[in-house]
């Protein structure tokens, strides 16, 4: 009786264990960021890298690349969930003293996922739209001395 009691409770423990991490598991609808995105620019490109990190986040980075062909680093992303909400954190170099800023997921219309932070500077809005199998269209927005700014990246899958 003891035994069957203890396969029991172990059991219970693995499937409360399981729920919880499905719990902070990402929508799949998210999935369409993964891989490597290309802008080009006047100056070179932008490159956006998005995978599936161990703890089922999404990690991303995003370089710039010199016509030289001299890359660097300008960010780090991760989309994740804290709770039962889905944030976009981004660590930009040289900015906020190397601490992350997260956004909060407040719209998911049309193919388009808009997460927002209104105490940020700028952006305010950063936007993310599936355009389809090999096209991205991001954005960010907001407002800057009572003016509204906004500025669009164009990317494709490389």
């Amino acid at each position: 009786m003891k035994k069957k009691t203890l396969n029991l409770f172990l059991l219970l423990i693995f499937y409360v264990t399981l729920g919880a991490k499905a719990q902070n598991r990402l929508p799949k609808a998210f999935n369409f960021l993964l891989g490597s995105w290309e802008m080009q620019t006047s100056k070179g490109k932008i490159i956006e890298h998005w995978k599936i990190n161990t703890d089922q986040n999404l990690k991303g980075e995003s370089y710039r690349i010199n016509i030289k062909g001299d890359s660097l680093l300008t960010e780090t992303l991760t989309i994740k969930k804290i709770g039962k909400e889905v944030f976009y954190c981004s660590t930009v170099t040289g900015q906020n003293d190397g601490k992350e800023v997260c956004f909060k997921l407040i719209s998911t219309k049309q193919n388009t996922y808009i997460f927002e932070n209104l105490t940020h500077d700028f952006p305010q809005r950063i936007v993310y739209q599936n355009q389809g199998k090999d096209h991205l269209l991001a954005w960010i927005e907001g407002a800057i001395n009572g003016q509204n700014k906004k500025s669009e990246f164009k990317y494709k899958r490389i």
